[in-house]
């Protein structure tokens, strides 16, 4: 496979396009991610509202959480051949349209199936975003800026997070759930609106078959190790982040009796110094040529620091910043991580890698609860937190593999 340059090395002796054109795309592609995240929580944030509303159990909401990455996972890895052959920017539309529909099915639900349908929508709707985003940002935007589209792309990921828990509680506190959903319904249909306006910016190049070639020829990046070693990547770093996002909170009440409203801070904490690492990110991923080591080294950082607030030593709150800290360490080597991506992904395959590599981050969810939930069950909660570190170390790991295989010699 050919190796793509370091975006420095690629740009030399060649004039920057305006910084206004390249800002503009990013920040589309920016505002398109954060609805996906959006999404992510779509449903979660209410689900004890359901639980009451329509007399579900904890099991029935759990598997619209499970049907949406199922969903998103399987349909990421198969849009990725639906990007390269009609271009991003029509996939892009039809999943924004797929998230107000989903919406919109809560918003009118009468009872589970509704439910359902809604988790099917945002699962299909998010599916393809990783694929859609990337082919965008690796071919619109100048070289020597992508450190920074990537660093952007994370921060309003994790900011499309940050805002679904508070928009949709907000407003049922205010309201009624009924009418965050229509308010959902209304952001969505800004954002599609926001998108075809600014749409002359958002087309990619369509990848033909080749001459002679045939459909195995569109699997050939399936026998390349590298894209492998990305998807394992991808899998252990997202089985960490989903340790902190599902049980951070019960590990520290019973670790050290942590009030339950101050523990759940600990997620936003760990999104919002995510958000910001990543910010940071994007100068480091645009001055180091060694993306690799730049991820190895701030997963290897997080990994330490998962370790050591599984000791407890530093009580509740010293545990709290240790796990905002390992999520602003972890932020740093996004960007980095992007471009090692990028440099692993054969010409004329971007939606197809990219989609099989970020399909990790679901399979990641799914997997998480499985081999985590025992240790929980189990009550062993510094051994819970001690297994996120050794699955981030892992990721280290694969991070290494992959830049052994794509840096320049």
């Amino acid at each position: 496979m050919s190796v793509s340059p370091p975006p420095a090395i690629a740009s030399a002796g060649r004039p920057h396009p305006p910084w206004q054109r390249d800002a503009t795309v990013i920040g589309l592609v920016g505002l398109a991610h954060a609805a996906s995240h959006f999404s992510h929580l779509l449903l979660a944030p209410l689900f004890p509202i359901f639980m009451r509303e329509f007399g579900l159990t904890f099991s029935q909401v759990g598997l619209l959480t499970s049907l949406f990455f199922l969903l998103s996972g399987v349909g990421q890895a198969l849009s990725g051949f639906l990007v390269d052959r009609v271009g991003a920017r029509p996939v892009l539309f039809a999943a924004i349209a797929l998230f107000m529909g989903s919406a919109l099915s809560t918003a009118l639900a009468d009872g589970y199936p509704d439910l359902l349908l809604a988790a099917v929508l945002a699962g299909l709707g998010n599916a393809p975003f990783h694929p859609v985003d990337f082919s965008i940002l690796n071919q619109r935007v100048s070289p020597q800026r992508l450190g920074y589209a990537f660093s952007a792309h994370g921060l309003t990921g994790n900011l499309g997070w940050a805002l679904a828990p508070v928009f949709l509680v907000g407003i049922t506190a205010l309201s009624h759930w009924r009418v965050a959903y229509w308010a959902a319904v209304a952001v969505y249909a800004v954002v599609w609106g926001l998108l075809w306006w600014q749409r002359e910016h958002l087309t990619t190049e369509v990848v033909g078959r080749a001459a002679g070639a045939t459909r195995a020829d569109d699997l050939a990046f399936l026998r390349l190790p590298v894209v492998w070693a990305c998807f394992g990547f991808f899998m252990l770093s997202t089985m960490t982040l989903a340790v902190v996002q599902t049980y951070a909170s019960p590990i520290l009440q019973a670790m050290h009796g942590v009030p339950l409203e101050t523990a759940a801070l600990t997620v936003t904490a760990y999104m919002l110094a995510g958000a910001v690492g990543m910010l940071a990110g994007g100068f480091v991923a645009v001055r180091v040529p060694a993306v690799d080591r730049v991820v190895a080294a701030t997963l290897a950082a997080g990994a330490a620091l998962l370790l050591l607030a599984a000791t407890g030593w530093l009580g509740g709150w010293g545990s709290m910043a240790l796990l905002a800290i390992t999520g602003f360490a972890v932020g740093i080597g996004g960007p980095s991580r992007d471009l090692l991506i990028k440099r692993a992904t054969p010409k004329g395959a971007t939606g197809r890698v990219y989609g099989l590599v970020y399909s990790g981050l679901d399979t990641g969810f799914a997997l998480a609860p499985l081999v985590f939930g025992v240790l929980m069950d189990h009550g062993w909660y510094a051994a819970t937190l001690a297994a996120g570190a050794v699955t981030l170390a892992l990721a280290v790991v694969a991070a290494l593999a992959v830049g052994g295989r794509t840096r320049l010699v």
